[in-house]
């Protein structure tokens, strides 16, 4: 969906807790001390303060002052789409294509193996042919030095010189247009190859999504003695909540957070922050707009009828659907050190999905939105560890939903339900009382080099490799490319939906958390506004 018309403005931001907050609200905000129990035992010390969001609670903003100082534009600025490979192993694909085109069809994926194959084979006779013009190119320059030595003594007919000089003519343009034919070639090869998803982990089941395994179940339903409110009706009673006034702004699935909603937000973002950072993962804000190149690289499709993204029109920039794709881009064409491995990020951004066709009742209010929070887990590690680093991530979410009190399951994702890139993805759903169902809140998947080699992120062993073992001769090894892995740490409207629809009490109140409530300055319950 494009924006027309959008006008970038430059934003003098707000300075955080300023002095004009009393002293009693900066004693909910005391600081965090900088040392962590990290999960291998071991003390972790953070040589730069901690981060705390508090974006909303800060002094309102200054008046926003829009730039108009013209200045030339580049060819990126000007939306040309930049063009990107991916590093496809299609000699693999080619040894083991009844592999392939089993895992296309338990995926239920449209790519179209034949004709990838046939693109390759025909790729290769081009690239064969192209070399013997080339030699024939060499030879021909051999024989036009000749000619200039045979020149010098005189023994040269015009008729040879001029039909050297034909040969050689003809010679180019046959060459040149066969490096045209061979690039128009690895683009179509490149466009068909880059459909075919991912491969499937052996212990995924096979089928849609009705198929994926019950994994882990944490508690059981409340059983409530009082009629159950979803979450919309409390937020109504409560004062939380504004779709009507969003909706008039913004359109809908957009919305206003209001009074402790806001401080919920707040205190999800702090809390859940924290307790990712204690396994070692470095926290990050990232850009919230990206080339769609970089989307694509990720394994999201950018434009189309049915694309969850929000493009920008007549740019090549796209707003974000989840830090994934910023996060998954920050190493983007380069290759690391063997001795960085793991790289683990926690991320916190806004994400905008346009939501194509989502409706109904199961669709309403916070759970499904256009703009909303989010904490994404994101981790580069090496091939042999993406199994144990899948388990690490499905433990943290695991353990941040259980200190939350939520009642939720965990499913091992059957194969017609998996995204392109992923090999694997444990998805986890909490009971929502309002809704009477199991709702997903979070997802973690390992999407081995499938994202890696689009994006063009390896690692090199610092232990060099024998070239000839016999002589003792040695280089640096070949770089490989990594393994990627993301998960949800927290999608905040989700979130607050659960604690809201699970935490309700027959007052009309709600109760916080236990483990949120410092952050929102030692607040136990919501209770209803007085009329």
């Amino acid at each position: 969906m494009g924006l027309g018309g959008t006008t970038l403005q430059t934003l003098k931001l707000a300075t955080i807790l300023p002095p004009s907050f009393s002293s009693s609200f900066r004693s909910v905000f005391k600081p965090f001390s900088q040392t962590f129990l990290c999960h291998h035992s071991r003390r972790q010390r953070f040589p730069f303060p901690l981060p705390f969001f508090v974006r909303g609670l800060s002094a309102p903003a200054a008046q926003a002052t829009a730039t108009a100082t013209p200045k030339e534009t580049s060819p990126d600025e000007k939306g040309v789409k930049q063009q990107w490979k991916a590093a496809i192993d299609f000699k693999w694909i080619r040894d083991n294509k009844d592999a392939v085109a089993a895992n296309i069809k338990k995926r239920n994926s449209n790519a179209n193996l034949e004709l990838v194959l046939e693109l390759y084979h025909k790729m290769l006779s081009l690239q064969k042919l192209i070399v013997t013009h080339r030699k024939q190119e060499v030879e021909r320059l051999r024989g036009e030095r000749n000619v200039v030595a045979n020149k010098m003594k005189g023994k040269l007919e015009p008729s040879e010189r001029q039909k050297l000089i034909d040969e050689g003519k003809n010679l180019k343009e046959g060459l040149l247009s066969l490096e045209e034919d061979l690039l128009r070639l690895t683009d179509e090869l490149q466009q068909e190859a880059q459909c075919i998803p991912n491969m499937t982990h052996p212990d995924v089941p096979i089928g849609g999504e009705d198929f994926s395994t019950l994994r882990n179940m944490v508690g059981s339903p409340r059983e409530f003695s009082f009629p159950v409110k979803d979450h919309l009706q409390l937020g109504k009673e409560l004062d939380l909540f504004d779709f009507d006034a969003a909706s008039g702004v913004s359109g809908s699935k957009f919305y206003y957070l209001k009074n402790e909603a806001v401080l919920l937000e707040m205190a999800l973002i702090n809390w859940t922050l924290l307790e990712v950072m204690k396994w070692g993962f470095t926290p990050l804000t990232t850009p919230e707009i990206v080339r769609s190149s970089v989307v694509e690289k990720c394994g999201f499709q950018p434009r189309g009828a049915n694309t969850q993204v929000y493009s920008i029109e007549d740019s090549d920039q796209c707003l974000i659907g989840t830090a994934e794709i910023p996060v998954g881009g920050i190493h983007m064409d380069s290759i690391l050190a063997a001795s960085l491995l793991p790289l683990k990020y926690v991320a916190v951004s806004h994400c905008f999905r346009t939501e194509a066709g989502a409706a109904g009742t199961a669709s309403r209010g916070l759970y499904r939105v256009h703009q909303f929070s989010k904490l994404e887990m994101f981790i580069f590690c090496r091939p042999e560890d993406s199994d144990l680093y899948h388990e690490e991530l499905i433990r943290i979410e695991e353990d941040l939903f259980s200190s939350l009190g939520l009642h939720y399951k965990t499913l091992d994702m059957a194969s017609g339900d998996l995204g392109a890139p992923a090999y694997r993805k444990f998805d986890i759903e909490a009971w929502m009382p309002g809704l009477a169902r199991y709702g997903e809140i979070s997802s973690a998947s390992n999407c081995t080099d499938y994202q890696s080699r689009r994006l063009g992120i390896r690692f090199r062993s610092a232990e060099p490799a024998l070239t000839n073992p016999k002589k003792g001769k040695s280089s640096l090894a070949p770089p490989e490319f990594v393994h990627t892995l993301n998960a949800t740490a927290c999608a905040v409207p989700r979130m607050i939906v659960c604690i809201l629809e699970n935490n309700q009490q027959e007052d009309g109140s709600v109760i916080i958390p236990e483990p949120l409530r410092p952050f929102m300055g030692g607040l136990e319950s919501i209770y209803p506004k007085p009329r």
